[in-house]
């Protein structure tokens, strides 16, 4: 049996809409109706007439999807989790709120963003207490107008962008757990990180920037902030797509992001920034044969309970969109 084809005469008769991220595996990506970064396929699958949502990604991008669109039935053919989203749940959330306060920061006196790569639970308590969510490329429009409330920022999950985007802003950061003084800084990080960024580092820079005079570096603010640092360029998925399919085609570009995304970027004078393939695995676990047997369980059990169905609970669910909901308005 061929798959590629058993996919796609499935997909004709079923009123689905497959949506793939830009990190997945070619033969996945190739088969989407939309691609994209995660708010982008959340946005597009709002647009979208189909019934169904076959989401290929991670578990906070699905949920996304439910959350913007609770009309429609989103199912994952592999429910894979974020390793980043997975480092803070509702619990660690709550925690963090109390060691800033036991540091002397007030619970009114802080304003929670959130890195859109969370859970939903997350997402949920950050809008409770007034916050937002935010994506690597408008997270400095968002904390910008989040310091506008004088109150002190409180960023999860991810370390490295909430660093980064102080150093752009020339504000004080300070990591939740590293001995920071906490009540000095603008910006108080949740101390996680993505392990595929976490894989690039300055000596890799330094190789490229050796071996080629004219070399540009592109990395993404999820990088280390030495790694950023030393960057010719830093931008979000879709802005380092931009970026680089706009350079001259001889001008050589060392790319520091996942290993899929930019393998199909243009194949000439373009470099991964690693000596290991910064393969995501959670986001490389869907197959041809996972999307396959979605599609067939929507032909066979038409309205039934899913396997691999996102369901969010309705409380977080409010909350959540309410925190995204913000994100929009900015």
């Amino acid at each position: 049996m061929n798959l590629k084809e058993e996919i796609l005469k499935l997909k004709k008769r079923l009123d689905v809409t497959v949506v793939a991220h830009f990190y997945q595996k070619d033969e996945v990506f190739e088969l989407a109706d939309i691609v994209g970064d995660s708010l982008e396929l959340a946005k597009k699958s709002m647009q979208t007439p189909s019934k169904y949502i076959l989401f290929c990604g991670v578990g906070f991008m699905g949920e996304g999807v439910k959350i913007l669109s609770p009309q429609k039935r989103v199912l994952m053919p592999k429910i894979a989790c974020c390793a980043m989203a997975r480092m803070i749940d509702g619990d660690y959330y709550d925690d963090s709120i109390k060691k800033l306060n036991e540091a002397g920061i007030e619970s009114e006196d802080i304003l929670p963003i959130t890195y859109i790569n969370s859970s939903a639970a997350v997402k949920a308590r950050v809008g409770k207490m007034g916050g937002l969510v935010c994506t690597s490329s408008n997270a400095y429009k968002i904390i910008e107008k989040g310091l506008q409330s004088g109150k002190k920022i409180l960023f999860v999950p991810d370390r490295c962008l909430g660093q980064n985007f102080a150093k752009q802003m020339n504000l004080k950061s300070a990591i939740i757990g590293d001995g920071s003084n906490l009540k000095q800084a603008d910006i108080i990080c949740y101390d996680g990180f993505c392990s595929v960024h976490q894989q690039f580092s300055v000596e890799d820079v330094e190789f490229y920037k050796d071996k080629y005079d004219d070399i540009l570096i592109a990395s993404h603010p999820e990088c280390d902030p030495s790694v950023c640092d030393a960057s010719d360029f830093v931008g979000s998925t879709s802005q380092l797509i931009k970026f680089i399919n706009e350079l001259p085609e001889e001008q050589k570009v060392a790319v520091g992001t996942e290993f899929n995304m930019v393998n199909r970027l243009r194949q000439k004078n373009t470099f991964i920034l690693s000596s290991t393939k910064p393969e995501c695995p959670t986001m490389n676990e869907t197959t041809l044969e996972d999307l396959y047997n979605c599609l067939k369980q929507l032909e066979n059990e038409h309205d039934a309970p899913y396997v691999g169905e996102i369901i969010v609970d309705e409380d977080d669910s409010k909350w959540a969109r309410i925190a995204l909901e913000r994100m929009f308005e900015i």
